[in-house]
């Protein structure tokens, strides 16, 4: 039942987020559309609280392994600054391209 309601949410949202890019009348004066900058600051800030929950259940399972077995805490770190610089990387990418959009 909880999906099908989140299911039904996400179709109200999209149905009615979808005419806010329908072709406007002609007008020559521009217009300023005030969903850009919300739509900016709730993905941002979704990439960036997504991202960290990542980052901190990734440290929680270094942390785990490490205390299971310290003899292999090199391969272990390595892996974890790899995942680390991903999981960043993809906040960075969603920084960049929200500005580009609402440039």
């Amino acid at each position: 039942m909880r999906k099908l309601t989140f299911l039904f949410l996400v179709i109200a949202i999209l149905s009615i987020a979808s005419p806010m890019y329908a072709q406007g009348g002609t007008t020559t004066a521009p217009t300023f559309n005030w969903a850009i900058p919300i739509g900016a600051g709730i993905g941002m800030g979704l990439a960036s609280g997504l991202a960290g929950m990542g980052q901190g259940r990734v440290a929680a399972a270094v942390a785990e392994s490490i205390a299971r077995n310290p003899g292999a805490r090199a391969g272990i770190q390595l892996a974890l600054f790899i995942g680390l610089a991903f999981i960043e990387s993809l906040v960075l990418f969603a920084f960049v391209l929200i500005f580009l959009r609402t440039a």
